[in-house]
Order: structure tokens, then C-alpha cells, then sequence
């Protein structure tokens, strides 16, 4: 029995799908699954989903998983849990049923609150104790409204009979038959209920928000013991080793262990991180200071920047329009036009994300004319997103001490040669790209290896990411008129929306 290969298990739980894939250790993939599962939009800027067939289509795509590739839970090392942040779920303790559909963090419902929070001075003290700008993005206002709107909720939450968690929390809560409740310092400190220098939740944020704290879970470094899966599950007991946020999750998978180290990772939303190293660092323009993980005592802290629309824009595109059929396909239409012919596209589906951070603002298109085609729309598409990583990774540059040489990329909208040929234009700075686009769940299964003890410490996985393709800047091309353009449109959007009377 001793010479039984192992494999660790990265369950990888995003804003579209669940994915569990399968992991040597040395970081191939062995085999994967993933299912998606529904998103609901009750009204405008609302987005929801069912937190159970959240955790069902994970389920179904770990059993997947595991029988792609032939194996047992008795050869599985340990689980490593990667999620959707901010997203929030609030259930019984008893029964573990929701009583409310899971708040996306894409969700703008809260828009108000967090009004009334910046004109009563609370930004400076919010983002000096947590990192984070006032938005509804993050979850102390999704579980404020909870209690003040679905009736009965309040006063349960009181009693101590109800419990908060982000995805990784409820997933946790699943694996281990309803016995653990616990979270990491990466998902904790995208609650805006979270002290980063105390490296704990605030009792200060959690009476402002009216937050009881028995709702809380409990917080335990990323790289430790989050409970075994329950017998119901896996016959052979397999511990959860390794938690981290998508995004942080994707920064360690990318190898960005040291300060200065930046990714961009272009998925549903645009998320660009930078670690800080060890010391709270804040940012003068509009960034966020965030937790990327704890491993032991140390905990490392990264710089961020979320762009809120990134491949949703072409899942838009597809779904909205219908002049893709196939997410796939915007590359190939894109490249039948040699530029995007004056049409600017501004993807704020869901309001504007860093450095603007404008959750009114609504997407506009720009520049048509007669003979404007779908290929035209099809490039500017992928234009506006870079556009917007560019106005992140511009802010992040003002910020950092040092100029950012390198950045390396994943998710699915990596894979077109053609957006990330126009980042590093516009960025002038070089952009890496790993063989296979996903490193989040990769970054979760390096933390559960570490966790597990697989790996004794950093220096055992530093040599596993390698370059598939990197791009170089054209140095001779001159876009400041088309970023002047572009930031023009920004401003008219945002002028725009202060006249709407919606």
C-alpha cells in the first residue's frame, strides 16, 4: 500500500461553473470536470444563485474527477478549496438549508447602504481597518441586508441559529458533514468585516453593520486543518489542507510568492493582484489591501485592483447579442478587421470596478456607423477589457515602489494571443503566459500540499511554473490618443449616469 501514487484534490468553485481537478505532485493535471450551474438576475444589478446546486455541481464534478481518472479517495492526499469571494450564503445551523439565495458578489443591491456609509465619513476608518474601498461588492452589506430584509432573519441571527459564510465556508460546511465552520484569512478579508492588522474580524465593523458575531466563521490560516470529508462522501478519510480566494489562489499558482510579483487573471471579472510581502501596505489610488494567504504565523499581503466585467463582457457578446455562438469564436471574428474602426466599447455591465469604482455606471458603446460589423464590436470588446486592466495596472504602478516589469496571466479570455498583444501594448511591459490558463486550482493545490506537509515550504514548488508564450510590447506603436479616447468615454458614462433618473 505504501507505493500508492497520491493526488491532491483542488476543488476550484467560480462565479459560472464548479471544476474539481485532479493533481500530481509535481503540478500536472491528471484529470478534470466541471459543471455549471444557474444565475439568476431577480432585477437590475441584482445576481443571485442557489448556494445548494452550488454545492451539488461541485459534487458531481469531484466524483467526475475521480472517475476520469481511475482512482480512490484512499489515494487522495488532501483537498484544497478555491472560490468566488465575497459572494454570500447565510443558513440554518441546525438544518444547514439557506434561507436566502446566495448574493453574488457582482450584486449592486446594496448600493445605497454603502452611499450612506462614504457621506457619513466612514471610508477613511473602512479602508485604514480593512484595506477595502466602501462597495457593494464585498460582504458585510449583503449579510446586513439578509437580516433587515427577509423577515424573521434578524432575530434568528440574534439567537445564534444562523451562520454566514463565503463559498469556501459553505463548501467546507458540506465536505465535513455540517461539523466545521471555518474560513481563511484570504476569503475573511473580503468581507469588509475583517481587521487586517489584527489579522481577525472587528467587533467595530461587525456593530456598524449589525452583525451578530455568532454568524461568523472560524478563521484558520490557509495552509492548515479544515476538518476531514465525511464518511458520507469518501469512505476513506481525506483532509481539507489548503483554502484560498480565487484570486489570491491564482497568485500563488502563478508563483508570485515574492513582493513586486503581479497577475492578471481574466476571468468572469478581471482581477489584477501584487504581493506586498509581509507588511500592510495601502493604497493612495483606490487599490485594495487584501490578505493573499497565511501559511503558519506569516501572513503575506497583496495589492488589488477588480475590473468587474472581464469575460462576462463576451459571455454578453454570446448570450445578449448572439453574434457569437461559442465563447471560443470572438478571437477569430475579432481578427477579421485590421483595427476596431473608431467603435469603443465600455463593459461596465455591473458598474465600474478600481480605480473608478462607480457601481451606477452602465456599459456604452461608442463609434458606430453604418458600417460598423459584428468583427468591429467583436475587437472593441476585447479592447475594453484591456482597457480597463490597463487603468487597474496604471494605479498599481503609481502605488508601487517599483516599476512592474513582468505580469503573468491566466484564465479563459488568456487564451486569445490577440487581447493580450494589445495589453502589453498599451501596458509597455511584458506579459507571461503559463501553459494551461487556469493556475487558481493549481494555487489551491499547492496550499493543500502545504498543508498537508507534501511540500516543507515555498522553495518545494518555486521551480513548477514555467512560460508557455510571453509577449513583448511593440515599443514603436503610440496609443495615448486611443487611451485618451477611451478615458473620455469613461467620463461621459459616469456624467451620464448622474443625470439617470433610475
Amino acid at each position: 500500500m505504501a507505493n500508492i501514487k497520491k493526488f491532491i484534490l483542488a476543488l476550484d468553485q467560480g462565479t459560472t461553473s464548479s471544476r474539481s481537478i485532479l493533481f500530481d505532485l509535481e503540478g500536472n493535471v491528471i484529470a478534470s470536470a466541471q459543471k455549471s450551474f444557474r444565475q439568476f438576475f431577480p432585477n437590475p444589478g441584482l445576481v443571485e444563485q442557489d448556494p445548494l446546486e452550488i454545492w451539488t455541481s461541485q459534487y458531481a464534478t469531484m466524483m467526475e474527477a475521480l472517475a476520469k481518472a481511475r482512482i480512490r479517495p484512499d489515494q487522495i492526499l488532501a483537498i484544497g478549496i478555491t472560490n468566488q469571494r465575497e459572494t454570500t450564503i447565510v443558513w440554518d445551523k441546525k438544518t444547514g438549508i439557506p434561507i436566502y439565495p446566495a448574493i453574488v458578489w457582482q450584486d449592486r443591491r446594496t448600493t445605497a447602504m454603502c452611499e450612506r456609509l462614504i457621506a457619513q465619513n466612514k471610508s477613511e476608518w473602512i479602508q485604514k481597518t480593512t484595506g477595502l474601498q466602501i462597495d457593494p461588492y464585498f460582504s458585510a452589506t449583503k449579510i446586513s441586508w439578509i437580516l433587515d430584509n427577509v423577515p424573521g432573519v434578524r432575530e434568528r441571527a440574534l439567537k445564534g441559529e444562523l451562520a454566514f459564510g463565503t463559498v469556501d465556508t459553505w463548501l467546507i460546511y458540506q465536505l465535513t458533514g455540517k461539523k466545521v465552520h471555518a474560513t481563511d484569512p484570504s476569503n475573511a478579508s473580503r468581507t469588509m468585516l475583517f481587521d487586517l492588522k489584527k489579522n481577525a474580524f472587528s467587533k467595530e465593523l461587525l456593530d456598524l453593520f449589525s452583525i451578530p458575531k455568532s454568524m461568523l466563521p472560524d478563521i484558520r490560516p490557509s495552509a492548515s486543518s479544515f476538518g476531514t470529508v465525511c464518511p458520507q462522501i469518501f469512505p476513506h478519510p481525506v483532509p481539507i489542507t489548503g483554502v484560498i480566494g480565487d484570486q489570491q489562489a491564482a497568485l500563488f499558482g502563478q508563483g508570485c510568492f515574492f513582493k513586486g510579483m503581479g497577475k492578471i487573471t481574466y476571468g468572469t471579472g478581471c482581477f489584477i493582484l501584487m504581493n506586498l510581502g509581509h507588511k500592510v501596505e495601502y493604497s493612495k489610488h483606490k487599490m485594495l489591501t487584501t490578505v493573499a494567504w497565511q501559511i503558519g504565523d506569516a501572513v503575506t499581503y497583496a495589492l488589488e485592483g477588480s475590473v468587474f466585467i472581464g469575460g462576462a463582457a463576451v459571455q454578453w457578446i454570446r448570450d445578449g447579442l448572439g453574434i457569437i455562438k461559442n465563447f471560443s469564436e470572438i478571437e477569430e471574428l475579432a481578427s477579421k478587421v485590421l483595427s476596431a474602426d473608431g467603435v469603443l466599447f465600455i463593459p461596465a455591465l455591473t458598474g465600474l470596478g478600481a480605480p473608478h469604482w462607480d457601481p451606477k455606471a452602465k456599459g456604452a458603446i461608442f463609434g458606430i456607423t453604418r458600417g460598423t460589423k459584428a468583427a468591429h464590436l467583436a475587437l472593441a470588446t476585447l479592447q475594453g477589457i484591456a482597457f480597463l486592466v490597463y487603468d487597474v495596472i496604471d494605479a498599481m504602478q503609481k502605488d508601487a515602489e517599483i516599476p512592474i516589469k513582468t505580469m503573468r496571466v491566466d484564465g479563459g479570455v488568456s487564451k486569445s494571443d490577440l487581447i493580450l498583444q494589445f495589453q502589453t501594448d498599451l501596458l509597455q511591459i511584458e506579459i507571461e503566459r503559463p501553459p494551461y490558463p487556469e493556475m487558481t486550482a493549481l494555487g489551491a493545490a499547492f496550499m493543500a500540499g502545504l498543508g498537508v506537509g507534501t511540500y516543507k515550504s515555498i522553495k518545494d514548488i518555486e521551480g513548477i511554473y514555467s512560460a508557455e508564450k510571453t509577449f513583448q510590447p511593440n515599443r514603436s506603436l503610440k496609443l495615448q490618443d486611443l487611451k485618451d479616447r477611451f478615458h473620455k468615454a469613461i467620463d461621459l458614462i459616469r456624467a451620464l449616469e448622474k443625470t439617470d433618473g433610475s
